[in-house]
């Protein structure tokens, strides 16, 4: 099978701010890096290329912490690079949050080091940037020291990359802008692996994916396995849509599509409704910008219920609240059952421990004492769980388990750490 193409908006960063890749100047749009990272992916971007431009020691940290904070916000890949001396740069990186990292062979040291990053982290986790065509004749050095990938700089004009592709070699193009036409072209070749072009939250990436879909091109679109003769509308032609956030699965709201809001919805990649009121197509958010990005699209068994997962940009509801069932009309005491809502909960329960401190807490003996303290703890309790898992009673290890949950939870809060980060690395495996 044909390996699908990637489309990938790409940002240089540093000091503190995101940069224009073509341009060099610094991006003016009001939005933060995370923000505009976060709109590039949900409007159809499949990775994001976060280019280091920092200068100093200093900056570059910076840079790693902002790198950070993208992929807490961000679930695109992160494809991510530009300086790098040491492996312990590569390393970072990919700590950051990166799934792959590119090293500049323009610098000769990084040469040296592609064939030590492939070994250690892996030949698909390292890519090698070529900024022009005077590097065509290493080209295959480059991949057999251990670069999985080659990206083409703004340098290589496209017949020259079209060269390399031509020999079977693995690249990404680099494009001034997302083209149906030249991506077309571009990507007819099997070698060619996507293309990479200054990011812009307003390109409407879904919308190109499907014309290239069209033309023949392998992207990733947003495909129903049930067409929309299958289902089961009501008497007015309309299928009611339960709204979730993709996160938390909080019920937002409830709409109804017909087919051709159904089809939008599909092509855009951003929740489209039929409006019965108005009596006209609806697209959720495009005169308060409170989009909702599509994640999933589910169907019930009698296939006249839809439920969509989505994220949710702002507020879902009118009043400004985040969902619209936010009135609690009756309700029962009960424990929360859900895991990671309940490891939330104490989480942040800790967290306010940490800033708000009361006195006779055990939480705040823990933070005053420090992180050697917190250290110790971990390790007893670690080692009372092998003690307990020798004991055929599993109350025993349940009691201990919670505990060294506890500790590290504490831990967590200690280092700044979420559990939306572990969790996204456990999925990352």
């Amino acid at each position: 099978m044909t390996e699908k193409k990637i489309l990938i908006p790409g940002l240089g960063l540093k000091e503190g701010q995101a940069f224009d890749l073509e341009s060099g100047k610094p991006i003016e749009n009001g939005m933060t890096a995370e923000t505009l990272c976060r709109r590039c992916g949900d409007n159809g971007g499949d990775q994001l290329l976060l280019w280091d431009q920092s200068e100093t020691d200093a900056d570059h940290e910076q840079v790693i912490g902002m790198i950070k904070e993208i992929a807490r916000e961000v679930d695109t890949p992160i494809l991510a690079g530009g300086r790098v001396k040491r492996l312990e740069d590569v390393k970072k990186y990919l700590y950051a949050g990166a799934s792959a990292v590119f090293l500049q062979m323009s610098l000769e040291e990084n040469v040296d080091l592609l064939k030590e990053a492939a070994s250690r982290f892996g030949s698909d986790k390292i890519y090698a940037f070529l900024p022009d065509s005077s590097f065509a004749g290493r080209a295959e050095e480059f991949l057999q020291l251990g670069a999985s990938r080659l990206i083409l700089g703004q340098g290589w004009t496209a017949k020259e990359g079209l060269a390399l592709a031509e020999k079977n070699l693995p690249v990404f193009l680099a494009f001034t802008g997302p083209d149906a036409e030249a991506l077309g072209g571009a990507f007819s070749h099997p070698s060619v692996c996507g293309a990479i072009f200054p990011a812009d939250p307003e390109q409407p990436l879904m919308e190109l994916k499907q014309q290239l879909k069209a033309a023949g091109i392998p992207v990733e679109t947003l495909e129903s396995t049930v067409a929309w003769s299958e289902l089961r509308p009501n008497s007015d032609g309309l299928v009611p849509v339960i709204v979730q956030d993709y996160k938390t699965s909080q019920v937002l709201m409830l709409a109804y599509m017909n087919e051709e809001a159904f089809q939008k919805t599909l092509e855009r990649g951003r929740m489209t409704y039929f409006s019965r009121s108005r009596q006209s197509l609806w697209l959720k958010g495009e005169t308060s910008g409170h989009y909702q990005y599509v994640k999933s699209l589910a169907l019930d068994c009698d296939n006249d219920t839809l439920l969509a997962r989505v994220h949710q940009i702002g507020a879902a509801c009118h009043t400004g609240s985040y969902s619209c069932f936010y009135q609690t009309l009756a309700a029962r005491e009960h424990k929360e059952t859900n895991p990671l809502k309940v490891f939330e909960d104490v989480y942040g329960v800790i967290q306010d421990r940490k800033i708000h401190p009361k006195e006779g807490s055990y939480t705040n003996y823990l933070f005053d004492k420090g992180i050697d303290k917190i250290l110790k703890k971990c390790g007893e309790e670690a080692t009372e769980i092998i003690i307990a898992a020798k004991n055929p009673d599993p109350e025993e290890i349940k009691y201990e388990i919670s505990d060294f949950l506890y500790h590290v939870m504490v831990l967590m809060v200690e280092k700044g750490i979420t559990w939306e980060e572990i969790t996204r690395e456990l999925a990352n495996r």
